[in-house]
């Protein structure tokens, strides 16, 4: 066996209505009296945080609700929130939310226990020095964020940049899945997929697939894909929606450890240009990105297809075509826009897209197989 590391998050606790005893479960493992929630404003004005914030009060803790993250979040808004955290001198930090709060609370936590700035942070293990400790209570059932040790942030009008380290993996991951239950259908399909791609990125990894993260991967894909179309049409059934964050979570795991490609590298500049949520930018982009890579990952897309179900292929090539197809056909049962025209991109942008690409070296090199610019370009014009 080829030697591998592993890491990820050492406490987790999966259990729906576990946010209305929070406050207890922080107790029992963590000092201090403050502690700062990072979370948005939709979440805070929609009553999302009160059963959070009582059992927070009722066991002595001081909460200060900072809830100016926004989709994407640029450095300015993790700035100020870690200066208002260290105003507030405090004692852990909660991320409460989807991916963009999640990530920000980790920032935040490192920021107030040292002197390093953010700018210094970006690329991978840049980060120096300890955190606050960090609680992570995801409340949609995509991004794996409560689990990884990635923060995106946005760092120019149209770029993104990522913050790797593992100070970002929190002490603990609380998954409730009564939070993610009034996610409205699009969102709830958009974040499905991108669970989805971490799981499929994770086990076709170039760099640092082992044996844990291929079982995570595909442990994860069997429940998302069994349950996605379930939660898009009966937001309320609660077993599939634990069966979703459970999915997430694991691809999350996944992910950390055998880090995403040309997918997730393709889907930013969608993102970060057209301000296309993450989710849906991955949704556009992978059918295209999997033909592509078809050529070098056919077996590992076949092992996928019979992993969700799919009978087995009389060879690879034909395997990793009905795989592709799978899920080409799930995104559409989703009702999530397909092809980029869809979002409003004409041909005209397809070869900014395919440039800003490129900038995305830290995810590209994970791909099964190169992408340069000229590639990027006949992928987008795939995805068209």
């Amino acid at each position: 066996m080829t030697a591998f590391s592993f890491q990820t998050v050492a406490h987790l606790v999966v259990e729906p209505g576990l946010v209305r005893r929070l406050g207890a479960l922080l107790r029992e493992r963590y000092a201090g009296e403050r502690a700062v929630l990072v979370t948005d404003a939709f979440l805070h004005r929609s009553g999302a945080l009160q059963p959070a914030l009582d059992s927070l009060a009722a066991t002595g803790w001081q909460t200060l609700v900072i809830d100016d993250v926004v989709a994407d979040p640029p450095e300015a808004v993790v700035e100020a929130a870690a200066a208002r955290t260290r105003a507030f001198n405090a004692d852990m930090v909660i991320g409460f939310g989807g991916g963009s709060s999640m990530d920000v609370a980790k920032l935040v936590a490192v920021l107030c226990q040292g002197d390093q700035p953010l700018s210094a942070m970006y690329g991978i293990n840049q980060v120096h020095g300890k955190r606050l400790p960090l609680v992570q209570v995801p409340t949609t059932a995509g991004t794996g964020s409560e689990v990884t040790p990635i923060s995106i942030v946005t760092t120019g009008a149209t770029t993104k940049s990522g913050v790797v380290a593992p100070q970002l993996y929190a002490n603990a991951a609380f998954l409730d899945a009564e939070l993610t239950v009034g996610l409205p259908p699009a969102a709830t399909a958009a974040t499905g997929v991108d669970a989805m791609v971490h799981a499929i990125e994770a086990y076709t990894s170039k760099r640092l697939k082992n044996p844990l993260s291929d079982h995570l991967a595909v442990l994860a894909l069997k429940l998302l894909s069994a349950n996605l179309l379930t939660v898009c049409r009966d937001g309320g059934n609660l077993q599939a929606r634990s069966d979703m964050l459970l999915g997430a979570m694991l691809a999350g795991q996944a992910f950390a450890n055998a880090p995403v490609g040309g997918v997730h590298a393709l889907a930013y500049p969608v993102g970060g240009i057209f301000h296309v949520p993450h989710g849906l930018s991955n949704a556009l982009v992978l059918p295209a990105v999997l033909h592509f890579n078809a050529q070098a990952a056919a077996p590992l897309y076949a092992e996928l297809g019979v992993a969700v179900g799919l009978p087995p292929s009389a060879d690879a090539a034909s395997g990793a075509a009905a795989f592709i197809a799978f899920l080409e056909d799930l995104i559409r049962q989703a009702q999530l826009p397909q092809g980029l025209r869809a979002v409003g991109i004409t041909e005209a942008d397809l070869p900014a897209l395919a440039s800003s690409a490129m900038v995305q070296q830290r995810l590209l090199m994970n791909n099964p197989l190169p992408i340069d610019e000229a590639q990027a370009l006949a992928i987008y014009r795939a995805a068209y």
